[in-house]
């Protein structure tokens, strides 16, 4: 791998991954060539941070090879924004600069990046929004139905206290990071199913979706509550499901109440089997990154976008062309067939000697 100077020179936490420097427009300048599969070209992968282990465990190499089987001579050049949403608009100004021609954007901060959105399009760059639907004038979208998600969320915390789930059981709510609509919609999701069916006695807004903040909270809930009267932790992922857990576990808490997640990290499905998690959601991952993969490529070359199953808004005018994906709640039950059929881990990487016992019980060998 080798990088061309000049891009090197004004990259912020960025690496490259397949990167090529010829053919740079002028920067302010509308690109007017036509984007070849035959000729190749340039695609940007901007992704927002690195706290969550899915985006260079699996989105960031899936897109690379799906795009590489589509389009052999087309490069990708990557960036990651660590979570900081200015650091994310100069990296975008860059891969415009750098003369890519389609852009697949997971937003920090999905209102912050609109000028950053509408600059690529003056240019004539496309932008695929990623898992997150950014403002402005975005040609795609690649995610999955975050409200559904939700819904699952709730409805599996309900399943998970059985006969105890009544109007009198008192739930804590720790919410996404208020700057990601994701959030807001898992949010909503998560209300249609609980509210009237239990009581949700605390809840929270969680900066950034860290544990720390998330531990913090929860702490904060006990101290307001009482430690024996939380019938069970909503956590909107697994990220943040780590530090309620552990504000749970510090309070002397036992046995734990059921707590939630979301997105099927490796720890998660730990303890999933370890039963300190209830379940999380699985998100087929492999599936969203190839899908804006080919969406990039469809709407760099012109090509109708066959894959679409629906239509979003963003603020703008226009319908985007959308393909959602299914999610499905995942238990103990369920680790077989879902990240270990799909090859997202093997056995033996769920199953290391900390959990040896608790993977036998499951009847993963």
């Amino acid at each position: 791998m080798w990088r061309c100077a000049a891009s090197a020179a004004m990259a912020v936490a960025m690496s490259i991954d397949l990167a090529a420097c010829a053919g740079k427009p002028v920067y302010g300048t509308p690109r007017t060539d036509a984007a070849s599969v035959a000729e190749g070209f340039a695609v940007g992968l901007a992704l927002p941070e690195t706290q969550t282990t899915r985006y260079d465990a699996v989105d960031r190499p899936t897109i690379r090879k799906k795009l590489q089987e589509l389009c052999p001579k087309c490069t990708l050049d990557y960036k990651n924004a660590g979570g900081d949403a200015n650091v994310q608009r100069q990296q975008i100004d860059a891969l415009i600069r750098d003369g890519v021609k389609v852009i697949i954007l997971d937003a920090v901060d999905y209102r912050a990046i609109r000028p950053s959105v509408d600059k690529a399009h003056a240019l004539g760059i496309k932008v695929v929004a990623y898992d997150r639907l950014a403002q402005g004038a975005v040609d795609a979208y690649a995610s999955f139905d975050n409200t559904e998600i939700g819904k699952q969320q709730g409805e599996g915390l309900l399943q998970a206290l059985g006969s105890r789930a009544t109007p009198a059981s008192r739930i804590v709510m720790i919410d996404g990071d208020r700057d990601d609509p994701n959030a807001a919609q898992f949010k909503a999701g998560a209300h249609s199913a609980l509210d009237g069916k239990v009581t949700i006695a605390a809840e929270y807004d969680t900066d950034g979706w860290l544990a720390d903040n998330a531990n913090k909270e929860v702490a904060d809930a006990i101290a307001r509550l009482g430690k024996d009267n939380i019938a069970a932790v909503y956590s909107a992922n697994d990220g943040m499901a780590t530090g309620v857990i552990s504000a749970l576990q510090s309070a002397g808490i036992a046995p734990l109440p059921p707590v939630s997640g979301q997105d099927a990290q490796l720890d998660a499905v730990q303890r999933v089997i370890a039963g300190t998690q209830a379940f999380t959601i699985y998100k087929p991952y492999v599936v969203e990154a190839e899908t804006a993969a080919e969406m990039a490529i469809d709407v760099a070359t012109g090509t109708p976008i066959d894959i679409a199953n629906t239509t979003v808004s963003n603020g703008t005018d226009n319908a985007v062309p959308a393909r959602l994906v299914d999610t499905a709640i995942l238990d103990a039950s369920d680790i077989r067939q879902t990240v270990v059929a799909d090859g997202l881990y093997t056995i033996d990487q769920i199953c290391t000697p900390q959990y040896a016992q608790a993977c036998a019980k499951a009847g993963l060998k």
